[in-house]
């Protein structure tokens, strides 16, 4: 244990891949209780190997992960099933998740299952479903059946079923059109404000970010290269590749949560 420090924590976290430049270099990052934080950064930033080491699936070289002072590693579900029910995976491809041949219902409910919730875990499911407006006429389709929308949909159902204190999300809306996008980000809005959930997005649309989070972590060559409020750092980017990301993007809108 270290010393007690609520919210999810990564420090001076560096992961290396064979004898090539690090992939992910001292960085440091943090995600309070009920804060919204949003992580951009082009292709090969380094934001997935930093996810992996956040959700403890990968350890990292060198520093350490905490949730509310207590150190996270990658290991046996019998050691980590406290960790995966206070922080939940959204990923970028829900098809690649899902189970084809399962129902909607059975691949929401699942993680209810592995991680030993007590009490009705079919009508904690059909709740998980609704809040992301999922019909439960459709609780019986298999997840094969669904378009892209709609596996985004129960993929966040699926984690919020879990009714976590942190949900990370990979690129929750890529490939999808404008009208589902709005639709998953107002689905992902409503939920963690009516439940105080803190969520950390990653995206490389800067649109995304604004519109989903109160504070920026900008990301490039694996390290952490701009921070703060996410109106200031759009509205004054101090570092080049921050200032680039904001000139490629038009009229950027940003919206504040405080």
């Amino acid at each position: 244990m270290t010393s007690y420090s609520p919210g999810l924590h990564g420090r001076a976290l560096t992961r290396r891949y064979d004898d090539a430049s690090p992939a992910v270099d001292q960085v440091t990052v943090s995600v309070a209780p009920s804060e919204r934080v949003a992580l951009v950064g082009a292709s090969g930033s380094g934001k997935s190997t930093l996810l992996r080491m956040l959700l403890a699936v990968e350890a990292p070289d060198t520093g350490e992960v905490t949730l509310d002072g207590a150190v996270i590693r990658p290991g046996p579900a019998r050691s980590t099933r406290w960790f995966r029910r206070a922080v939940q995976y959204v990923p970028q491809d829900p098809g690649s998740s899902l189970d084809p041949r399962r129902t909607v219902l059975d691949s929401v409910a699942a993680p209810l299952r592995w991680l030993r919730y007590d009490g009705d875990h079919r009508a904690r499911a059909l709740e998980a479903l609704d809040s992301v407006e999922v019909a439960e006429s459709m609780s019986d389709a298999r997840t094969g059946e669904l378009s892209g929308g709609q596996k985004q949909r129960v993929a966040i159902a699926r984690a919020l079923a879990c009714r976590p204190r942190y949900l990370i999300a990979d690129e929750p809306v890529s490939g999808l059109d404008l009208p589902l996008r709005d639709l998953v980000l107002d689905v992902l809005d409503t939920v963690c404000t009516r439940d105080g959930t803190a969520s950390l997005l990653v995206t490389h649309d800067l649109a995304v970010a604004a519109r989903t989070s109160d504070r920026l972590l900008v990301m490039a060559d694996g390290r952490i290269v701009e921070s703060g409020s996410t109106s200031a750092v759009l509205g004054s980017p101090r570092h080049t590749h921050t200032r680039a990301l904001v000139d490629a993007v038009p009229r950027l809108p940003v919206v504040s949560h405080l």
